[in-house]
């Protein structure tokens, strides 16, 4: 591709990271407000902004989306200003989460508004691992680039995991794991969150692979007394985390649950891994065979990506 022949905008971080994935990252000329990896990405102009203040508390950003969604508006806004100036050939987007990212009505519209050529809309929508790497290569296919090897290496790391964590139901009972992705109200981490856990040998408590997120009760944490518990909280970094977590680890029933008498309680940033269905999910399965196993693993990530609560 010649340089300036191809213009792309990301709108969501997971599409920038499968972008700079297949090394176009140079052919990235805006990005949203969240795309913030690779670092080389952040000198790019800001597309979006957020109708959510995320630095409020979890129970006050749920109620403010639960309103902006009530009301049918989306919780991000484009700057259709810099998409005009910037005039995208492509746009990647997604068609999954309307609290995750523009939602794609959105970015149809700005596109319908835009004086130059329309921008062709590539939109994803992943839910198990095996759709991340059906993005990839539609990605690659779009811009012509041959994604074989790169899906190859993250199969292979997957491969690798699940060769290890194969025989442990055998030979042991493996772990419940509740994976929370948000605080206030209580759910738990969904789509393909539950596809990882049982790859890194675990059973996972209250979600199936491939569906939503749902809701749950603290009552009904406590009293499944988990095995392990892992806070991954959609778009919070570790420090974040941590706040978030104490709203649950305060309660007076929580220390009766066996993983906090055991230790067994993590924090991780969910931002940068588990939130983002790109290349580095297979990062966040290593990560969760760290937590799971770590007399099987030792992956290196404790400390940046994860760590004991």
């Amino acid at each position: 591709m010649e340089s300036g022949s191809v213009r792309i905008v990301s709108l969501i971080p997971s599409g920038t990271e499968i972008l700079a994935a297949l090394g176009l990252t140079d052919f990235i000329v805006g990005r949203s407000h969240e795309c913030d990896y690779p670092k080389e990405i952040e000198n790019r102009p800001v597309c979006t902004n957020a109708r959510v203040n995320t630095n409020a508390p979890s129970g006050e950003i749920h109620d403010k989306i639960s309103h902006l969604l009530l009301d049918a508006l989306s919780v991000y806004e484009i700057q259709t200003e810099v998409l005009e100036k910037l005039k995208p050939t492509h746009i990647v987007t997604q068609d999954q989460c309307d609290v995750c990212a523009v939602s794609f009505g959105e970015v149809e519209k700005a596109v319908e508004s835009l004086t130059h050529r329309p921008s062709e809309i590539i939109s994803l929508q992943p839910k198990f691992l095996q759709d991340v790497w059906s993005d990839i290569e539609r990605v690659g296919k779009t811009f012509g680039v041959n994604t074989l090897q790169i899906i190859e290496n993250l199969e292979a790391r997957v491969k690798i995991i699940q060769a290890r964590t194969k025989g442990l139901s055998i030979t042991e009972k493996l772990p419940n794991v509740v994976c929370i992705e948000w605080t206030e109200p209580l759910m738990v981490a969904a789509n393909w969150i539950p596809e990882l856990v049982s790859i890194a040998g675990g059973k996972p408590l209250f979600s199936v692979t491939g569906q939503a997120s749902p809701k749950l009760s603290l009552e009904s944490l406590i009293s499944s007394d988990p095995d392990i518990i892992i806070f991954m909280p959609c778009g919070f970094d570790l420090d974040r985390t941590r706040q978030e977590a104490s709203i649950l680890t305060q309660h007076p029933e929580w220390g009766k649950m066996h993983a906090a008498q055991s230790g067994r309680v993590y924090i991780t940033d969910g931002n940068s891994y588990f939130n983002r269905p790109g290349p580095r999910l297979v990062d966040s399965l290593e990560i969760l065979a760290d937590i799971l196993h770590p007399e099987i693993f030792q992956y290196g990530y404790k400390g940046k990506g994860w760590e004991v609560l």
